[in-house]
């Protein structure tokens, strides 16, 4: 392994995010708060580490390859949790550690679980941060920098294979670096349009940013303790159309900036998405007409949650730990399915769904006709074996350790329901589950080794598991 270029890359990535940490700082200044001591002190610490990695592990070779692909992004993101979760512990906002971690490693994965009683309570420019790690993390900060670094070849495309989620990373055009370019430029240009929109229902400009950011980056996180409840249903209904927009493959918009139209509506993908998406607001809507008894609202709420859900953003616009268990059961599975692969969401993702799908079908056939051979067939294309084994081994990766965390997080005082919704969110990066950390809870409660399992699973799910494991493991390292 190219051990110098991998802390090479990391330092890179940490001067990065002293840049980043600009941002706030320069929010808590104009706030007139005092909270810009925090984020001076952590530019600090910043720039010290991350020019101290790229002064001591100048490479010999720029050359990356999958495994420093997968060590460099596991690695950055861990860093960059410790660090971006400094100015919280700095401020005395969030005095403790392990909850300052918790809640970065939230931000950064784009969960939206919160260890915050009362959010209202934070400074303008802790949560200006705290919601600007979700659009950071929602794209990737790797990717970012793949874009703007003049060093960026096209063995980078490892590290957007290991940071961009879904089971297929591609490249948009022949190079890298314009691949990463396209992505941010899209991202941007869609960031921007909501900001605009938000601003044009009367909401603040901190408030329309900071809610911007969580829609974006798929995240949650808000200015206010009911989340989005409290704003006008124009508010609500643009949320909502931003969060499907923000689950979207993002290589669809770009061939609709090429007008290739049949392209992307061909995409059996897209087509699944927003089926779903549109069952599940219909069902829900009808199971929960009596407890609101208007048809707007039902339809309104039930949009808002069914898309907060499946796009894993996890905004709020009622208590759903109240609905009817059916329409409780239909979100608790919207949780695994998650989004488009490609998009800024979490979960397994509708492609992966999908595929899981074919081959069962496939195998039923081989059963009923063992001499028949059969392709699995995706957007058109049929499906490679390594494609397919690939998908499936991720699921078994993926269930195996969810049971193990639910498994080790049965060891704190909660019940059942509580306990597995918090690893279904936290590792589909959510945010809110049911029970005791509902959207009227949060996961305060939980002991300092359970928070640790629960930001470890949030690690896990925004990263797709093997960058983590692969870091992890002692083979990765050994000089052979």
């Amino acid at each position: 392994m190219n051990r110098r270029m991998v802390f090479y890359m990391i330092g890179q990535i940490i001067k990065v995010e002293a840049l980043l940490l600009v941002l706030p700082l320069i929010v808590s200044l104009c706030y007139g708060e005092s909270c810009w001591q925090a984020y001076a002190a952590t530019i600090g610490i910043a720039l010290a580490v991350g020019f101290g990695f790229t002064l001591i592990s100048k490479p010999g070779t720029k050359l990356i390859f999958a495994k420093e692909g997968f060590v460099i992004v596991a690695v950055s993101w861990i860093l960059m949790s410790f660090i971006g979760a400094l100015p919280f512990v700095i401020s005395k906002e969030i005095p403790r550690v392990v909850d300052a971690f918790f809640e970065t490693v939230s931000g950064f994965t784009t969960t939206g679980a919160s260890i915050l009683p009362n959010v209202e309570l934070m400074s303008h420019g802790n949560l200006f941060w705290r919601s600007f790690t979700h659009w950071i993390g929602g794209m990737g900060v790797l990717v970012f920098i793949m874009a703007i670094v003049p060093s960026a070849t096209d063995r980078s495309i490892h590290i957007m294979k290991a940071e961009v989620p879904g089971p297929i990373m591609g490249k948009l055009v022949p190079r890298v670096k314009q691949t990463a370019r396209i992505l941010y430029l899209i991202y941007v240009a869609m960031t921007v349009l909501e900001f605009i929109m938000l601003l044009c229902g009367g909401m603040s400009v901190f408030e329309s940013a900071v809610h911007t950011f969580g829609t974006a980056g798929t995240g949650g996180f808000g200015a206010r303790g009911d989340s989005i409840a409290g704003y006008s249903p124009y508010i609500q209904w643009v949320i909502t159309a931003f969060m499907l927009l923000f689950g979207v493959n993002f290589n669809l918009y770009y061939l609709l900036l090429l007008r290739r139209f049949n392209s992307v509506f061909k995409s059996g993908e897209l087509w699944t998405y927003l089926g779903i998406n549109f069952a599940a607001t219909a069902i829900i809507a009808v199971n929960i007409f009596n407890l609101y008894g208007s048809v707007e609202q039902s339809i309104r709420l039930s949009a808002f949650q069914v898309a907060s859900i499946s796009t894993t953003t996890g905004f709020a616009t009622a208590d759903f730990n109240a609905w009817p268990e059916f329409s409780k059961g239909i979100l608790l599975v919207l949780m695994f399915i998650g989004a488009m692969a490609g998009s800024t969401a979490g979960g397994l993702k509708v492609s992966r769904i999908v595929l899981l799908f074919k081959m069962i079908k496939r195998e039923f056939l081989h059963m009923l006709h063992p001499r028949s051979v059969s392709a699995v067939r995706f957007e058109g294309k049929t499906v490679n074996d390594d494609t397919l084994n690939s998908v499936s081994s991720y699921f078994s990766l993926f269930m195996g350790g969810f049971f193990v965390m639910f498994l080790l997080l049965c060891l704190d005082k909660y019940d059942f329901q509580t306990n597995f919704s918090a690893v279904a969110a936290c590792i589909n990066n959510i945010g809110p589950g049911f029970g005791a950390v509902g959207p009227a809870g949060n996961f305060a409660g939980y002991s300092d080794f359970s928070k640790t399992i629960l930001s470890a699973a949030m690690l896990l799910g925004r990263l797709e598991l093997y960058p983590m494991l692969i870091a992890l493991s002692p083979s990765t390292w050994s000089k052979k």
